[in-house]
């Protein structure tokens, strides 16, 4: 670790832990959105998709984790610019429930090492994320230039969200095995094929990249992977189970993925399956899945 990133978090990161009442684990989403719709910008967002073809800012969120028992969230980047990066920071100033923040850079730019000292000096970006899944290029996170600004993330403390699709886990895998020291977590457990009952090569790829230490993954997503509008939960168990076994409880967290959720359900529905999927598993695993590997993942 570098002395410019041990310094900081002798400084500023001991500030940002979030207060934990005596037997009390601060509840966090992991992962969710804010968006000003733009529908050339966010052209993802489909017909299929039109009840989020709107905006979606803290308001929206707050009432919703209120009902749900979270106290915090990271937010996560969407759209793949550093104005989305100031819009995100503009929140976090003024709402406290926003703990850290994914965002975007471009790592294979050739100044990418100044860029991350610059988001540095902002204790609540966390990290990055690139949409990966999107590529043309599968195997892109394998690129020199990539690898080059994977490289320079531990330096600054900051960790990486994986956003692919199953046919890119085998890249990934080798991928991290690049960097056993860099925080890695998979977003959406890799997006398996749940709608079309497809879990057999995914099972087997999900189990080989969680063998790797350094890779979290955030239970989240599932159910709009799933058939939106006929979904089940026992749909759903058989990806909980193999997430699960393969990174055990201290290694994975809970995600809403909210407000794309709700294209296939509520965020109560989204929190529900992994409220009752845990409740039988002891206090202090749940309290790693719902808080503390969040806080300790993203240094919150």
């Amino acid at each position: 670790m570098s002395m410019y990133n041990t310094q900081w978090r002798k400084s500023v990161a001991p500030r940002l832990l979030l207060s934990v009442k005596k037997n009390y684990m601060p509840r966090i989403d992991a992962h969710q959105h804010f968006w000003k719709f733009d529908p050339v910008r966010d052209s993802w967002i489909n017909e299929e998709m039109k009840i989020i073809q709107r905006d979606f800012f803290p308001p929206d969120l707050e009432p919703l984790l209120k009902e749900n028992g979270i106290d915090g969230t990271v937010v996560v980047q969407s759209d793949q610019s550093e104005e989305e990066n100031a819009f995100h920071l503009g929140h976090a100033e003024k709402y406290d429930f926003i703990k850290g923040i994914v965002g975007w850079i471009d790592l294979r730019a050739e100044n990418i090492e100044d860029r991350l000292r610059h988001y540095s000096s902002y204790p609540k970006m966390k990290g990055f994320r690139h949409v990966l899944q999107g590529e043309p290029d599968r195997a892109l996170m394998l690129k020199p230039e990539f690898l080059r600004g994977i490289s320079l993330l531990q330096k600054f403390g900051f960790t990486y969200d994986i956003l692919i699709f199953p046919d890119q886990l085998q890249y990934a895998r080798d991928f991290v095995r690049l960097f056993p020291d860099q925080k890695f977590i998979i977003d959406h457990i890799a997006k398996p094929y749940i709608k079309d009952r497809k879990i057999d090569e995914w099972k087997k790829d999900i189990r080989d990249i969680a063998a790797i230490e350094n890779v979290s993954c955030k239970i989240s997503g599932m159910i709009t992977e799933a058939d939106w509008k006929n979904w089940t939960k026992s749909d759903l168990r058989p990806y909980l189970d193999t997430v699960v076994e393969a990174f055990g409880t201290k290694r994975i967290l809970f995600g809403s993925d909210w407000p794309v959720c709700l294209v296939a359900g509520s965020y109560q529905q989204t929190k529900n399956i992994t409220d009752e999927y845990f409740a039988g598993f002891s206090k202090d695993e749940r309290d790693a899945f719902f808080g503390r590997n969040a806080v300790d993942f993203y240094n919150l």
